[in-house]
């Protein structure tokens, strides 16, 4: 399971899906949520133990000041005070302003090219100032839906969070679903904890949070791609490990994950209280549902997501 030589490019030319389902496919991974594995997922549902896992959007959300992306500015159009109607109909209204991507969120495949492609060889002039003519995340109106897997890596090393810029490799994931007697399937939605939003949702340390992360090793994208991963989600703002000083190549498994096996990614998850369910009652397996919103030519979108037990 280890990454070919050559850097990400080797990697990704390995593990590609470009034509795997058409050429005109705008879904990738998502492809393997078939009817009969939605229906599966459905039955996990046991306890009826309903676990968020998005952020709150609000002002207080990650974002720090100055940056590409900013935390929602929520303004009321009309509250309490506004004027009634004839007959005493009353009827507030608000609006909010934010980046798709300022907090819990999914990475539309529209989000990542390398080399003027996207993945399936779309060219990067299908995105332009008025979005996405391709790879939009309206792709999927349906949404996602199907089993979702915790790996809960911080658990099983005993620490409340990862060390910044620490890499988790394919050997730990292993280690972590044996542990927990769980196994990874085809058209698996596979969930990592590093324990890193902490830092956010805790230590109140923005900054800290968004310096630098602990995350997925370059070397892991053969095993999501082997066993036939759906989609990837870490409670980090970025997936894979970052550090402070800026690397050769930005973001390889992004490049990969995304650009070439066509994996959308949902990033900073709040899996705290999944962690502390499963623990509970000895499940790692759970109904996992995170739909974006179907904003045309959208290269992300906020989600909520909700495993249910």
């Amino acid at each position: 399971m280890n990454a070919p030589s050559g850097g990400f490019r080797a990697v990704g030319a390995a593990l590609s899906n470009w034509g795997r389902w058409g050429a005109d496919d705008q879904l990738g991974t998502l492809n393997l949520l078939t009817p009969e594995r939605v229906v599966r997922a459905a039955r996990l549902v046991t306890l009826g133990l309903c676990v968020p896992l998005g952020l709150p959007f609000d002002e207080e959300g990650p974002q720090l000041p100055g940056g590409d992306r900013f935390n929602p500015v929520h303004v009321m159009l009309r509250t309490g005070a506004s004027d009634p109607a004839p007959g005493g109909f009353l009827y507030t209204d608000d609006v909010i302003a934010m980046p798709t991507q300022c907090g819990t969120q999914l990475d539309a495949l529209a989000h990542v090219a390398y080399d003027g492609a996207f993945y399936n060889g779309w060219p990067t002039s299908s995105v332009t100032e008025d979005g996405a003519s391709r790879l939009g995340v309206e792709a999927i109106r349906c949404g996602i839906q199907g089993r979702g897997v915790l790996l809960d890596i911080a658990r099983h090393r005993g620490v409340d969070h990862l060390p910044a810029e620490d890499e988790v490799g394919v050997p730990e994931l292993l280690a972590c679903a044996a542990a927990q007697d769980v196994t990874v399937r085809e058209g698996d939605l596979l969930l990592i904890r590093t324990g890193w939003i902490r830092r956010h949702v805790e230590d109140g340390d923005r900054a800290g949070f968004l310096t630098t992360e602990p995350g997925l090793a370059l070397s892991t994208a053969r095993w999501p791609h082997d066993t036939g991963v759906a989609l990837v989600g870490v409670d980090n703002w970025g997936v894979e490990a970052v550090g402070a000083t800026p690397r050769a190549e930005a973001m390889p498994l992004h490049c990969v994950l995304i650009r070439d096996m066509g994996m959308p990614l949902a990033e900073m998850l709040d899996l705290e209280a999944l962690s502390r369910a499963c623990a509970e009652h000895s499940r790692w397996e759970f109904h996992l549902r995170l739909d974006p919103l179907p904003i045309t030519g959208g290269v992300g979108s906020p989600i909520a997501p909700v495993a249910t037990l």
